[in-house]
Parts: structure tokens; sequence; C-alpha cells
């Protein structure tokens, strides 16, 4: 039931980014990026809890969009999971990863995101405690007694995973997101693309 409850929860976003006007090229790029955050969790399966993942989907989002960025962060937790096993774990992580690109996308935060380092470390930071917390949910929910009780030990369980994961998120932050940024802006600019809007490929 709770895996139910979290792909219904996702549909509307999978939905909303139908019905944007997005062109080829905006899709292919987004595509790319996806490609990139897969292979970045791949290339570092031998390290737990540091990934560049988060870093890509909140990227993808900055330059494209809260749908855009939860369908990175969606696909990139479905397309990953090939590699390291699909399960019950697969639709919290899609939703997990989906709901930090669509935060960092709103309209009132991306801009901040890209004018501001200090802004961009401290929500990698708060995307790992988040990624983190969610996920406790389903370890939570697979146990059938106790859920509040068993959800609290989790959280005590995952705790250096969690402060793993926000360092990680800061770090790839402050690495990649200056380089692929710039390659972006210069795509859209030379493409006429509208950032978010959909209007590439027209």
């Amino acid at each position: 039931m709770s895996i139910l409850m979290v792909i219904v929860a996702m549909m509307p976003l999978f939905w909303a980014f139908e019905k944007r006007k997005s062109g080829v090229r905006e899709l292919v790029i987004i595509a790319v990026l996806t490609a990139l955050s897969v292979m970045g969790r791949v290339i570092f399966a031998a390290v737990p809890a540091f990934k560049p993942v988060a870093a890509m989907v909140i990227i993808t989002a900055i330059y494209f969009g809260a749908e855009a960025g939860f369908l990175c962060g969606a696909l990139s937790a479905l397309l990953s999971n090939i590699f390291f096993g699909q399960g019950p774990w697969t639709p919290f992580q899609m939703f997990a990863w989906g709901i930090l690109g669509l935060i960092a996308g709103l309209p009132g935060l991306r801009q901040t995101l890209r004018d501001s380092k200090a802004a961009l470390i401290i929500y990698g930071i708060l995307a790992g405690i988040i990624y983190s917390l969610l996920m406790d949910v389903y370890s939570a929910l697979s146990y059938s007694e106790d859920g509040l009780g068993r959800y609290l030990v989790m959280v005590a369980a995952s705790a250096p995973y969690l402060v793993m994961y926000a360092i990680s998120n800061a770090v790839f932050l402050v690495i990649l997101t200056g380089p692929i940024g710039r390659r972006l802006e210069r795509i859209q600019k030379k493409m006429g693309m509208e950032e978010g809007s959909g209007g590439a490929g027209r």
C-alpha cells in the first residue's frame, strides 16, 4: 500500500512534465544529465552514500525547472537500479530524489541557488538530510510493528549515512555546478531556450 501511495503521488508530477511544451533539444539535454547522474552513481558504487546523484538532479532543476528536476531524480533512481537492483525501495528512491529536484527548481529558489554558492551548499546539506529521512520511512514501513518507534530507530541507525549524504551533496555541487552550469547556459543561449519554460525546440 505504501509503495502504491508513492507511485500515485508521483503521477501528477510526471503528467505536469508531459503537459509542458518541451522541445526535443531540451528533452535530449535532460536525458544526458540523467545519464550522467546514473553513471555517477555507478562509478561511486564502492563508496557508500557518497554519490553525485542529488547534485545532478539539483543542477538539472536549477537550469530547466522543477518538473525537469523531478523527472531527472525519478529516472536516475529507476535506471541506476538496473545495476543496483530493483525492489520495493525503488519507488521511494524515485520519489525522494525527485522531490529534491522539484524543490530546487521552484521559481523562488532556483535563481538563489544559481547566484549564491552558500545557498547551494546549504541546500545540498538539507537535500542529504531530506533524502535520508524519506528513505528511513521506507525502512520503517518494511516492518509491521511499532511504526514510529521503528522509524526513530532507523533514523538513529542511519545517522552516519545521513551525514555522508549531506557532505557528498555539498562537495559535488561545489565541484560540478560551475562547469556544467556554464555549458548549459551556453547551450540555452545558442539554441534560444527559455529556461525551465519548455520553450526549446519550438
